[in-house]
């Protein structure tokens, strides 16, 4: 198999997985929980004494299968599936969370990008971490604002997301590495 196909392939198998992350972080704050707040979240929880909402975890995968995109299909393909993405959030979110879910997915997906493009010719590992910490951050704040007018999950939001990201990294130094190994450079 030839680089550029097994680039192609990668990168379709990371889009498919980022498109799905979106319905399921809507199903999982709807259904999945110890805990449902009426007319709120089903919450999880993230470390001792902090919950979040459950959709938390797959927004974290999110963020870093957009940069995985992007590394394989190029900038164009992460910008399309960010606005792909933003407009998936919106058909699937519960109504009370259509503004919030779709808002908050295309700010930290962008503020994700734009941290990311830069780094990541200086290194996928740093690349990936930096962007996602920023990108969740902006959806933390952004959803819960949006969402429910008030901050008070911000941080088991951002620990719930970091848990993701942070899981994801020892897969991103091996995929530096088999890439420099195979000679395979992002696109």
């Amino acid at each position: 198999m030839t680089d550029a196909a097994r680039s192609r392939i990668e990168g379709g198998i990371f889009l498919t997985a980022f498109g799905l992350c979106i319905p399921a972080a809507n199903w999982l704050i709807g259904h999945v929980g110890t805990s449902c707040v009426p007319q709120g979240p089903c919450l999880i929880p993230v470390a001792p004494g902090l919950t979040a909402p459950s959709g938390v975890l797959m927004i974290g995968l999110a963020l870093v299968l957009r940069d995985l995109v992007q590394r394989r299909l190029g900038l164009y393909w992460a910008m399309l599936a960010i606005i792909g993405g933003a407009l998936l959030s919106g058909l699937v979110a519960p109504p009370s969370l259509v503004i919030a879910s779709a808002a908050a997915f295309l700010l930290s997906e962008t503020a994700d990008l734009a941290i990311y493009t830069p780094l990541q010719r200086r290194g996928l590992v740093l690349a990936v971490a930096a962007s996602s910490l920023v990108g969740l951050v902006v959806d933390s704040i952004a959803f819960l604002w949006l969402a429910f007018g008030s901050l008070e999950f911000l941080a088991g939001q951002v620990v719930g997301k970091l848990w993701m990201v942070l899981l994801a990294l020892p897969l991103m130094h091996w995929l530096r590495r088999r890439d420099a190994r195979l000679g395979i450079t992002p696109a």
